[in-house]
């Protein structure tokens, strides 16, 4: 079975063209379940009940609905591309429904704590990180994943590849080009020094390149000096929900994250009427 596991994510990587966070997440999800399964050698041999089994195990380690839900959709869709591949011939998981998940209002900074943060004593190569996160709402991985040959600085605008390879473009804003135009100066620098051949866009002083890791460590860090929890993706949320608060189109907001379906996208238009709310009440309290 593992070696249809191999052949699998072969065809989404090559099919689908997904990332190699995606793909790592699909093996991590089949393995579990396969290594959760009692001497099973053969898909046929899979059934309705070995899959809730282990639905029944997840909870009863505590396993977050998010994440119950994303392992049960990783195996859904591995039997239904076994059966049209021929590998199998019954899909056990036709019947097996997703835990209905809470709706959970992203978390969204104010204009104030993006500011406050942008104003600390950051270096050139911190601010650009923390400026393209909020003004161009990348993804995390999108933004490790940058390069230089994917911004426009005379046309003002970026190349982003995000999920599935799909490409979209994202306009630079005049705070954002500065921060860009800057942090060059240091990049050009740092190639220099460590005599490197690169298009990779963010580069540190000792000649690596920064990766995921390193941008939700520079995030967290910044979140705590104002007392914030916040990780890459809350910039990301604070973008879309504030240009929807200042009178944006939801159909652009779309286009500027990369939704495929806009109803992903509207999840911000609940934020802002919440938002609404709360600066209603606080100015009539008394």
């Amino acid at each position: 079975m593992f070696e249809l596991l191999s052949l699998y994510l072969e065809f989404i990587e090559l099919e689908k063209g997904l990332s190699n966070n995606s793909i790592e997440a699909y093996r991590r999800d089949i393995e579990a379940f396969f290594e959760f399964l009692p001497n099973i050698n053969s898909l046929n041999d899979v059934t309705r009940h070995d899959i809730s089994a282990f639905i029944r195990k997840l909870k009863e380690n505590k396993y977050a609905t998010s994440s119950i839900t994303r392992k049960i959709s990783s195996i859904k869709s591995f039997f239904k591309w076994a059966c049209i591949s021929g590998y199998s011939n019954i899909n056990p998981t036709l019947t097996i429904e997703l835990p209905k998940r809470p709706k959970l209002l992203p978390k969204v900074m104010t204009i104030k704590d993006i500011e406050e943060i942008l104003s600390h004593n950051l270096t050139p190569l911190q601010s650009v990180i923390l400026e393209l996160l909020y003004s161009c709402g990348f993804r995390v991985s999108e933004l490790a994943n940058l390069k230089i040959t994917d911004i426009n600085l005379n046309s003002r605008y970026v190349m982003c590849t995000g999920k599935g390879n799909k490409e979209r473009i994202v306009p630079i804003g005049s705070v954002a080009l500065k921060k860009i135009q800057d942090y060059l100066v240091d990049r050009d620098f740092y190639i220099s020094k460590n005599n490197l051949n690169t298009k990779k866009f963010l580069i540190n002083e000792s000649g690596r390149f920064v990766n995921r890791q390193d941008i939700y460590n520079l995030v967290h860090s910044q979140g705590e000096l104002i007392n914030k929890n916040i990780s890459p993706h809350t910039l990301r949320h604070s973008f879309a929900t504030h240009l929807l608060e200042n009178g944006a189109d939801l159909r652009v907001v779309q286009e500027l994250l990369g939704h495929s379906d806009v109803a992903t996208t509207q999840l911000y238009t609940h934020i802002s009427k919440k938002r609404l709310k709360e600066v209603y009440f606080e100015i009539n309290k008394d």
